[in-house]
């Protein structure tokens, strides 16, 4: 048999390339050094978004950065890094729902911050609204931020999640009221949330607030839910 020729062994390497990444094989690469992964990380958090797209293929964005233990989306939300956000987000490989040790996503995070741009971003990524346990809607009513609370309703955010048992199993609306955010807890209760759901201590978010000294929010929740008896 005559050997291939270099053109039929370019093809071929290149159909078998093809075929492995179709399989999800991805080619092995290098690990990157401690210092790539240091700047890129240093990069993320100083909105450098030349060094960043300049390490990526060198550095996996969906890996926790060592110091903080938070994928590059978290952290590019974290510090308000936007141009980062948007090569991060423009990149194939990144993984939009890439989570810190501590659970946090992107979009818990730009929730939490109420950033309504990275939220949008995110969303139209496709980011995960309606996850297990704590979910980006507890943390818009955390913060009060009820422009990402609507935004993440739109997209079929369960406005009576809970949050794990071991946190206590709290409501966006439990979350809003123990915050002090009465304008949130009235706003989730206007969009159907159960004033009637107790947490894991037997407390109603009425009882949550009026704890917290949110005299006000106690007593709207109150009345709300004499009204839906």
């Amino acid at each position: 048999m005559m050997p291939a020729s270099p053109l039929r062994r370019t093809v071929l390497r290149s159909c078998v390339l093809a075929a492995a990444l179709a399989a999800g094989i991805r080619p092995a690469t290098a690990a990157p050094t401690g210092g790539q992964v240091t700047d890129f990380f240093r990069a993320v958090q100083m909105d450098d978004p030349r060094t960043v797209q300049s390490l990526l293929g060198k550095v996996d964005p969906n890996e926790a950065n060592p110091i903080g233990g938070e994928p590059a989306l978290v952290l590019a939300v974290r510090e308000g890094a936007m141009r980062v956000l948007d090569v991060l987000l423009r990149h194939p490989g990144t993984n939009v729902d890439a989570a810190a040790l501590n659970g946090n996503t992107a979009l818990m995070m730009a929730a939490f911050k109420n950033n309504q741009a990275a939220a949008e971003a995110l969303i139209a990524k496709g980011a995960t609204v309606n996850r297990p346990g704590w979910t980006p809607l507890h943390y818009a009513a955390a913060s009060g931020a009820d422009d990402i609370a609507r935004l993440l309703l739109a997209h079929g955010a369960r406005i009576d999640a809970q949050s794990p048992p071991a946190s206590g199993k709290y409501t966006p609306l439990m979350m809003a009221a123990r915050e002090g955010h009465e304008d949130s807890a009235l706003f989730l209760l206007a969009q159907g949330a159960d004033p009637q759901l107790k947490n894991g201590e037997g407390l109603t978010a009425a009882q949550i607030a009026r704890r917290a000294d949110h005299g006000t929010i106690a007593a709207a929740l109150d009345k709300r839910a004499k009204s839906a008896r």
